[in-house]
């Protein structure tokens, strides 16, 4: 049931025939949980849980900010501050400690044991506080649904010749995506069935990138005065699809619209 499930999203992000349908899916993904952040889940107790203890990166706040449910903005936020504020009281009270330590050590005491201590303890709860503002709970969603998909698209390259024709003729991956997909077929294929995956997405990923280099090579020449009068062939939007094939979807059209 979970194949059936998971296999229908991954034929609609192929037949949109775009530079990578892993970034299709992965943006379907991203804006289906942010749209679940800011809708019932939010009070929902395990939900409140996770992003009290995780909350957003800077990118998926403002993703959340950009979607007009400031309410249910500010209650996620509103949670996740107060459990941070103690979490951190443990922190301030360390670094106040530390502080007092090396004030009162002063400058000719740099090797004194006690000095030593203290700075580690600045430098651990620096860690702490640098780890506490490094997560988020949508990136992590993401990343388990993204694997899931990934071990799905093997179910489907396997047992669907018109799935597999499909992706071979398509216009292949961005290259994050590429050793996402190289790594999951090394544990969901092996032998002559793995050799052949491998050298079939290489020739698709070859041809692609070079497409992609003569359309991005083809809009710089069209601002030499040489070149002006030529037509602009597949190059006008080269700048946004050369960005999104090299690092993933980031600029220019929504890959699912």
């Amino acid at each position: 049931m979970r194949y059936h499930i998971d296999t229908i999203p991954i034929w609609d992000a192929a037949k949109k025939d775009g530079e990578c349908l892993l970034c299709a899916l992965e943006r379907r993904t991203e804006l289906g949980e942010a749209e679940r952040y800011l809708g019932a889940s939010v009070m929902e107790p395990d939900v409140r849980i996770r992003v009290n203890e995780k909350g957003f990166c800077r990118k998926h706040h403002g993703m959340l900010f950009g979607m007009s449910n400031r309410l249910g903005h500010a209650l996620m936020l509103d949670s996740h501050m107060i459990e941070n504020r103690e979490r951190l009281e443990k922190s301030w009270q360390a670094l106040n400690r530390a502080g007092e330590q090396l004030k009162n050590a002063g400058l000719s005491d740099k090797l004194n044991g006690k000095s030593k201590a203290a700075k580690e303890t600045v430098r651990q709860e620096a860690e702490k506080i640098q780890a506490m503002a490094g997560t988020c709970v949508m990136c992590d969603t993401i990343a388990e649904n993204m694997l899931r998909y990934l071990h799905t698209f093997f179910h489907l390259y396997r047992s669907d010749g018109e799935f597999r024709k499909r992706f071979l003729a398509g216009k292949g991956l961005c290259m994050p995506h590429t050793g996402q997909l190289l790594a999951v077929a090394a544990e969901e294929l092996s032998g002559k069935e793995l050799g052949e995956f491998v050298q079939a997405l290489a020739a698709m990923e070859k041809e692609n990138l070079d497409r992609i280099q003569e359309d991005i090579s083809w809009f710089i020449k069209k601002f030499d005065y040489r070149f002006e009068k030529e037509d602009w062939k597949n190059s006008r939007d080269a700048v946004e699809r050369t960005v999104n094939k090299t690092r993933g979807w980031c600029v220019g059209r929504e890959p699912n619209e």
